[in-house]
């Protein structure tokens, strides 16, 4: 399919000033000379070359046109940029032509995928491509344009080349072992290397998950008993009346879920329903449903009546939250401020100290800004899945597992990192073993 000639409209198809319709491919020059009426082959590349664009002999547009050649392109490939009038109609017309003449219409996210096969740019990179369209806010922007410049290959490269060139001492003191001049690899070698590979894989781990709070938001569970106030802090947050307040307990029977954007961080939240023994089916389905939320939340906010003592439930519900990053508030200290902790008093709007609370949060990961960092989920996975591996292998190395076994291990930690930025760990290792030992010689 990369043969193909491919076409889009690069722009919102609404009614505007300029639309671009851009064409990539090794037809993509010959595709809009049929239908320009300039002569390209006069003209250079990256020069804007006013024109028209001509359908059965009549002038359908007047347009300026931009040719990119094949290896200074955006997809590497030959491209052509045409910046027609911004009516849906004559777009279309434009898009149309094109394909009658050859182009193919371009699947969604095809011109940058091409790039990335074409090593235009890294995986990463193309992601970064997609965060930037989609960021929302100032930190998402900046963080995305650091991505697009090839942030996250500097922060990972210097580590893949410590492990491949780990790998690839293994495989020459197994395959070539005449080679006198290569440096024998033990477990003394191996054992405190890994050991550090897993520490700097433990903080960008860290880093990235820091930061994410900054850039995605934070993802906040409140939880408690039945009747403590639980959607009464949802509100008080959103400054409007989303979950029913009554005092019956177990009123919210499901989750209810919202967004608000603070000073300097976005929560999003999930009020659960109350978390007890429960024999009506419908509360049933959402305590699990609340459980689920539980695990899935970034932090727990565990509310508990000022106003009452604290008895074996909110007991139990701490002991469900204890291992997770939780935050523990107290409720109604209106009606009894004599506690130590965090006060709150939720219907009364009296939320300030935890307001503070999460924009500090914000604020002690600001700074993480500045740094190449981890950007997605995706992307931190595979940090966490090399790192388990790397563990793997130095506990194996720790008790004297034969070296050439590890080998595998570490192959697998390598590609787990690697394919962060989508390379080919294969072809790295024979770049390296010829590089580094010359046994293409």
């Amino acid at each position: 399919m990369l043969s193909d000639t491919i076409v889009a409209i690069s722009t919102a198809l609404n009614n505007s000033a300029i639309a671009i319709v851009r064409l990539s491919g090794d037809e993509a020059f010959d595709i809009a000379q049929e239908i320009f009426d300039r002569d390209l082959s006069k003209h250079k590349v990256n020069e804007m070359i006013y024109g028209h664009i001509v359908k059965d002999g009549q002038i359908l547009d007047e347009v300026y046109l931009v040719k990119f050649s094949k290896g200074r392109s955006f997809t590497y490939e030959d491209m052509v940029e045409i910046n027609c009038h911004g009516g849906v109609y004559i777009t279309r017309e434009v898009l149309n032509l094109c394909l009658s003449k050859g182009a193919r219409l371009a699947l969604r996210g095809e011109f940058s995928k091409r790039a990335y096969l074409n090593g235009r740019i890294d995986l990463a990179q193309a992601e970064s491509i997609n965060d930037i369209i989609n960021a929302q806010n100032s930190i998402q922007a900046k963080s995305a344009i650091k991505g697009i410049s090839g942030s996250i290959a500097k922060l990972i490269d210097p580590l893949l080349e410590k492990i491949m060139a780990m790998i690839g001492m293994i495989e020459v003191n197994i395959d070539y072992p005449e080679y006198d001049d290569v440096t024998i690899i033990t477990h003394e070698h191996l054992v405190p290397e890994v050991q550090k590979w897993i520490k700097e894989l433990e903080v960008m781990i860290q880093k990235a998950e820091r930061f994410r709070i900054v850039k995605d938001g934070l993802k906040v569970a409140i939880i408690g008993k039945p009747n403590v106030g639980k959607s009464s802090l949802l509100n008080a947050l959103l400054k409007k009346d989303k979950a029913i307040v009554t005092e019956i307990a177990g009123t919210t029977r499901d989750l209810v879920e919202d967004s608000v954007v603070l000073d300097n961080i976005t929560l999003h939240l999930i009020d659960t329903a109350g978390i007890r023994e429960a024999s009506d089916v419908v509360e049933k389905i959402g305590i699990e449903r609340s459980l689920k939320a539980i695990e899935e939340a970034d932090l727990v906010i565990l509310l508990i009546d000022a106003s009452r003592p604290r008895d074996d439930e909110d007991q139990r519900l701490y002991e469900l939250v204890k291992d997770k990053k939780h935050l523990v508030v107290f409720n109604k200290t209106d009606l009894n401020g004599q506690v130590k902790g965090m006060k709150i008093a939720a219907q009364k709007g009296e939320i300030d100290e935890l307001l503070d609370y999460f924009n500090n949060l914000c604020l002690s990961n600001l700074s993480l800004i500045d740094e190449d960092i981890l950007n997605n989920e995706r992307q931190i996975a595979l940090a966490r899945s090399s790192r388990d591996t790397l563990k793997e292998v130095l506990k194996a190395a720790l008790n004297g597992v034969d070296l050439d076994l590890l080998s595998s291990d570490l192959y697998t930690a390598y590609h787990d990192l690697s394919m962060i930025v989508g390379k080919d760990y294969e072809d790295d290792l024979i770049d390296h073993l010829f590089k580094n030992f010359c046994l293409g010689k």
